[in-house]
Order: C-alpha cells, then structure tokens, then sequence
C-alpha cells in the first residue's frame, strides 16, 4: 500500500511541476515577453500602435486591408502599396520611418532607412530569418524548405539547391520551356475560337509556369508534378486560413475541420513525392541509371547520399520540402510577374507595337530561342 501511495505521489508532483512549467512558458509567451519586447523597444524611441491581448493588430490590419481594397483601383498604376500594405503607409505617417506592430503575440520591426537594412542584410543575415508563427503556418505547406530555413541551415540549403539555377542549366532547359509556352499559346487561340471573349490570364500563366517546373525539375514525372501543383494550392489557401488562429494557444491542435483538411491534402502531396522519388532510386538500383539526374530532384537525392563533414545532412522529409519549396514559390512569383506584365502590354497598345516590331526583327519569323535572347534590346 506504501508503494503504491509513493508511486501516485510522484506521478501527482509530475504532473503538477508539467502543468505548471507548461502554464509559465504559456503565460511567457503570450503575455510576459511581448511586454518585455514592447518596453525595450519604447526605450529606444520606437513606437507603434496598441497592440490588442493575443491578436496583436491582426484585426487592425484586416480593417485597413478591406477599405483599400473594397473599390477597384481607378487607374492601373505601379504605385500598389498604399492598396496592399495600408497599415504600412499610414503607420509610417503616424509613427515614423522605424515602428513596431503584432502579428499576433510576434513583434513586426518596419524599417524604411535604406542604411540599416543594407547593414541588418549584411551584418546579421544568419540571425535574422522567419519567425515562429511564419514557419509554423507554412509547417504542413512547404515544411522547413529553403524559404523557412534559418541561420546556417538556410546557408546550407541554398548551396544544394544553387547549381540547378545556375545559367548554364537554365539555358539547357530552354527548349521545354518554348514547348510548354507554345502549348499554353495554342490553348488561348482555343479559347479565342471557341468564342470567349474573356479569359483570366493568370490562370494561364500559372498553367505555363508549374508546366515548365514539372518538366524541367521532375522530369519524367511532369504529369504528377501537375498533381502536385493543384494540391499545393489548395493546401496554400487552407494553410492561410488557418494561420489566422495561431495567436491562440494550442489552435494547431484542435481537431477542426481546417486541420482535418490540411492534413489530408499534406498526405497526398508527400505521397506523390514519394513515388517521384522511389521511381527515381529504382532506377538507380536496377541499373538504369547511373545517378540519380542532374535536376533539382535530382540533386537533392544525390546531396542524401552524402555524408557532410560540417554535420549537416538531408533527409527524406527535407527533400520533399525542399521539392515543394521551389515548385510552389518558383512558379509562383513567376506567373505573377508575367501576369503583370501582359496587363501592361494590354493597357498600353504603343508598348505592343515596338515588343512585335523588336521580336519580329531579331527572330526573323523564327520561335524566339535562348540564342536570341543577347539580341534583344532587354
């Protein structure tokens, strides 16, 4: 009876010291450090608007982003941040070039002083990086990927990844890219025909875009790659919304129906990964291949082969967040920029006459090829 007395003892002091270490790093993290953070920065003359318990100037930023947005825009002008980032404008205004806002329970530092962010992007490069709400929103989106590594890992991971964006490699996969930009052509002329009189073209650039990724950095399994294109998108949207109720403690554990999804749809997408990547090492293991190619993919296998002499080693879960890293952002940011940039033409026809004229006189009436890019006037 004694021992049993000392064992529910031990476990009820266990579990009281848990509860409370869990309690003190719960309230320390909500509440005590985010004050702390406030009245250092107050000492150093930095201010910025009051921030509200748990959702920080969340709800702030909401409202300015629906007034700036709740009209379309009079005129298309290259000035948007006053429409994106209204908080930003009016914050600056109100309290000066450096100020401080909260993404939840994390401190937003905003420095507009060309000077110090030279020296913050010099000097302390490896001790900045991604906070704990971006890297825990973006967890089961694109992992711990090159875009939410931090410090040294992120200087590692850039390396691996660095030789297949080198000019070189880029220039080889120029063919690909002019088929997948020609089929993409020959679909608009479809729609055209077919009588649409409109079309949403950035449908149409993220169509050539993640078809030219999955070409050149899946190689034989573009066709999934697609899949995992669609997939990542729609995990990109559930992940947005659910970041939204990270600011309360424990959310990512709730059973709701945002998690339930997310989960899913992360399953799906490692699970077509992990078929590109076996189909790769069956290759290698039958003798097929000698390696395990020379795309990203590629790479990435051959880098967990090795054993690194600094300590820094990939796994299998790195290299499909490094897969989904560059497929997602790489694509992304791209079919964005051509978006823009075909608005452009078609809001300024003179602008379409010298690009026809200048294409017309290099290609000669050829497609346009990595061999005439030097010959533009760019």
């Amino acid at each position: 009876m004694g021992v049993i007395l000392l064992v529910l003892t031990s476990l009820l002091v266990i579990f009281i010291f848990s509860f409370l270490k869990v309690a003190y790093e719960t309230i320390s993290c909500y509440f005590l450090t985010p004050r702390r953070i406030k009245k250092i920065m107050e000492k150093q003359g930095v201010r910025g608007p009051k921030p509200r318990p748990l959702t920080g100037n969340i709800l702030d930023v909401a409202s300015f982003l629906s007034k700036s947005t709740s009209k379309d825009m009079d005129q298309i002008t290259h000035d948007t941040v006053s429409r994106l980032l209204p908080h930003y404008v009016a914050w600056s205004k109100q309290y000066g070039k450096r100020f401080i806002f909260w993404n939840g329970v994390e401190p937003r530092l905003c420095i507009s002083e060309t000077e110090m962010i030279k020296e913050l992007l010099t000097k302390y490069s490896t001790k900045s990086g991604k906070s704990w709400l971006q890297r825990e929103g973006t967890k089961h989106f694109i992992g711990r990927g090159l875009l939410m590594a931090n410090g040294s890992d992120w200087s590692h991971q850039r390396h691996i990844a660095a030789p297949s964006f080198m000019g070189e490699r880029l220039k080889s996969n120029a063919g690909l890219m002019v088929e997948c930009t020609k089929n993409m052509l020959q679909s608009l002329r479809n729609a055209v025909e077919s009588g649409q009189t409109e079309v949403e073209i950035g449908e149409y650039m993220s169509r050539v875009t993640a078809d030219i990724i999955s070409r050149t950095q899946f190689g034989s399994s573009y066709e999934k790659g697609k899949q995992i294109f669609h997939l990542l998108t729609e995990l990109q949207s559930l992940c947005h919304q659910a970041t939204r109720h990270l600011c309360l403690p424990g959310s990512r554990f709730f059973p709701s129906n945002y998690n339930r999804q997310i989960k899913s749809k992360k399953m799906e997408v490692d699970s077509l990964l992990l078929e590109i990547i076996q189909s790769r090492k069956d290759c290698v293991e039958i003798g097929r291949s000698s390696s395990y190619g020379d795309d990203l993919l590629g790479m990435l296998l051959n880098e967990m082969e090795r054993k690194r002499s600094d300590g820094f080693n990939i796994n299998l879960q790195l290299v499909m967040d490094e897969c989904k890293t560059f497929f997602f952002a790489g694509h992304e940011t791209t079919s964005l920029l051509l978006t823009w940039t075909v608005m452009l033409l078609a809001s300024n026809p003179c602008w379409q006459e010298k690009v026809r004229a200048e294409v017309s006189e290099v290609c000669n009436g050829e497609t346009p090829s990595i061999d005439h890019l030097p010959k533009f006037n760019l």
